[in-house]
C-alpha cells in the first residue's frame, strides 16, 4: 500500500520543527520565566484555535471518554515534559544534561510497546535504537558544559522524559482520530489550565517584549504548538509507536545544529559524527522488515 505523501514528508517537517524549538524557546527563556513562557504559548494558540474551530466547526469527540484520553495526552506532553524541561533549565540544568535524559525516551518506548501496545522491536531495531543514543550522546558530550548540574532540575527531567514516554504510549494505545483543531483545543486548554494558574502562583508574570520576542512567539506557537504537535499525534496513529519514538534520537544533534547559527554554539567536528551515527541508527530502527 502507497503511503500518502504528507505522511513521508512529516518525519521530516516534524525534525526540523521539534528541534529548532529547543534553541528558539531558549531565546525565549532570556525574555520571560519558564511557565510564564508556557501558559502565554498556550493562551495564545487557544486564541488562534478559537475562532478557526467556530468557522469550521470539527466534529467533537463522540464520548467522555474519548475527549478524556485527548486531555491525557495534552497533560502528559504540554504540562509534564514542556513544563518541567522549562523548569529544570531554571534550577540550572544544562542543556546537555536535558538533552541526553530526554534522549532515553526511545529506548523507553521499546521497552514498553510490547505489553503495552503489541509491538516487537526486532534485533535491528534494538541496534538502531542503540546506535541513535550513543550518536546523540556522541553530540552531547562532543559540546562539554555538562557538570554542576542541579540535582532537583535532574529529577524533573527525569519526570519530564516518562511524560512524553506516556503521551506517546497512551496516544497509540487509547487515542482514537479526531479532528486536529479539536484535539489542538483539548490539548492546549488542558496546558494553560495547569500552567497559568501556576505561573500566577509562582513568578511574577514579567515579559520583556520586543520583535525578538514575537519572533519566538510566533515559531513557538505555529511551529512547535499547532504544526509539530498535529505531526507528531498523526504519525504515532499512522505508525509503529517505536520508530516514531526514535526519530527523537536525531533532535539533540539537530537543536545543536540550529543554535549554532542562533545562539552562536559551535558544533565541533566529533559532533558531526555523532549526527551521521544518530542518523543511520534512526534508519536502522525506523526500517520495518520485508
Amino acid at each position: 500500500m502507497t503511503r500518502p505523501f504528507w505522511l513521508i514528508a512529516a518525519p521530516f517537517v516534524f525534525l526540523l520543527l521539534w528541534s529548532a524549538g529547543f534553541p528558539v524557546a531558549k531565546l525565549g527563556l532570556q525574555h520571560a520565566e519558564p511557565l510564564t513562557l508556557l501558559a502565554l504559548r498556550y493562551v495564545i494558540v487557544l486564541a488562534v484555535l478559537i475562532p478557526v474551530a467556530i468557522v469550521m466547526r470539527p466534529p467533537l469527540p463522540k464520548t467522555w471518554r474519548a475527549a478524556g484520553d485527548v486531555a491525557v495526552v495534552g497533560f502528559l506532553i504540554q504540562v509534564v515534559y514542556f513544563g518541567l524541561c522549562y523548569l529544570a533549565f531554571k534550577s540550572g540544568v544544562s542543556a546537555a544534561a536535558v538533552a541526553i535524559i530526554v534522549c532515553l525516551q526511545p529506548i523507553l518506548v521499546a521497552i514498553a510497546a510490547p505489553r503495552m501496545v503489541g509491538e516487537a522491536i526486532s534485533p535491528r531495531g534494538w541496534f538502531g535504537l542503540f546506535l541513535g543514543l550513543a550518536g546523540a550522546v556522541t553530540v552531547i558530550l562532543s559540546r562539554g558544559n555538562f557538570g554542576g548540574d542541579a540535582p532537583m532540575g535532574l529529577a524533573l527531567t527525569v519526570v519530564a522524559l516518562l511524560g512524553i514516554t506516556g503521551g506517546t504510549l497512551y496516544e497509540k494505545r487509547f487515542g482514537a482520530t479526531q479532528h486536529p483543531v479539536t484535539a489542538n483545543l483539548i490539548q492546549y486548554a488542558v496546558g494553560a489550565l495547569f500552567t497559568l494558574p501556576a505561573a500566577l502562583l509562582s513568578e511574577g508574570m514579567q515579559i520583556a517584549w520586543d520583535w525578538e520576542f514575537v519572533g519566538v512567539m510566533a515559531y513557538l506557537v505555529l511551529g512547535n504548538s499547532l504544526l509539530a504537535i498535529t505531526l507528531l499525534l498523526a504519525m504515532i496513529r499512522a505508525g509503529e509507536v517505536s520508530r516514531v519514538s526514535a526519530l527523537f534520537y536525531l533532535v539533540p544533534p539537530l537543536a545543536a545544529l540550529f543554535a549554532w547559527p542562533m545562539l552562536g554554539e559551535h558544533m565541533p567536528p566529533l559532533g558531526w559524527v555523532g549526527m551521521a551515527l544518530a542518523a543511520v541508527g534512526v534508519a536502522l530502527a525506523s526500517r520495518k522488515a520485508a
